[in-house]
């Protein structure tokens, strides 16, 4: 989303580690979430180069969007290949691909659909899925030390898509493994 923060709405959001902004057509300070339980947890504020724009690095909880869209941003104006294009509703998938890949992988776990790979690894429960991710892993092993660097990208790829089954099958979402790597790349080493 995008919002104006004054020196108050910034020091506000540092004091307490809530998002607080500026409203321009209220002339006041508000929090985001105070009314609709949508909080945005800060983790991390940021300055751009020349110290003129702020952005607060989040955690969500809900929506962002007033409309109850994930992000105030999804309407799009032209294609990807850049071909100009009519102004089009849609959700944004947003977030990283492994994040999009485990969305995926959780509607194949709900939804079950005839011929999908991944329902039929997770049918087969933590055990199967856990021998293919050591299966993937020693893959990976072997491309490193005898193959090209398109075979140790595609071997990476299958490692991390049976990775994410496996999450899946254990009910352990990828943002407890993101978190673990943020608070570990908090340490120093």
């Amino acid at each position: 989303m995008l919002a104006y923060a004054d020196r108050e709405a910034l020091e506000r959001t540092h004091s307490t580690g809530l998002a607080h902004y500026y409203s321009r057509s209220r002339k006041a300070l508000w929090r985001k979430g105070e009314t609709s339980g949508h909080e945005q947890r800060v983790a991390e504020i940021r300055l751009d180069c020349d110290g003129d724009t702020v952005l607060y690095r989040v955690e969500q909880s809900g929506p962002a969007c007033h409309t109850g869209a994930r992000t105030c941003f999804s309407s799009v104006v032209a294609a990807a290949d850049g071909r100009r294009g009519d102004l089009e509703g849609g959700e944004d998938p947003g977030g990283h691909l492994l994040s999009r890949l485990a969305t995926v992988i959780g509607a194949r776990a709900a939804e079950r659909p005839q011929g999908s790979y991944t329902a039929r690894l997770l049918d087969q429960g933590v055990p199967k899925v856990s021998q293919k991710v050591g299966e993937e892993a020693v893959e990976l092993v072997v491309a490193a030390n005898a193959q090209d660097d398109a075979r140790v990208a595609a071997e990476s790829a299958d490692l991390l898509y049976h990775l994410l089954v496996l999450l899946k099958a254990r009910g352990v979402p990828l943002d407890a493994v993101l978190r673990e790597l943020e608070n570990r790349s908090q340490v120093s080493r």
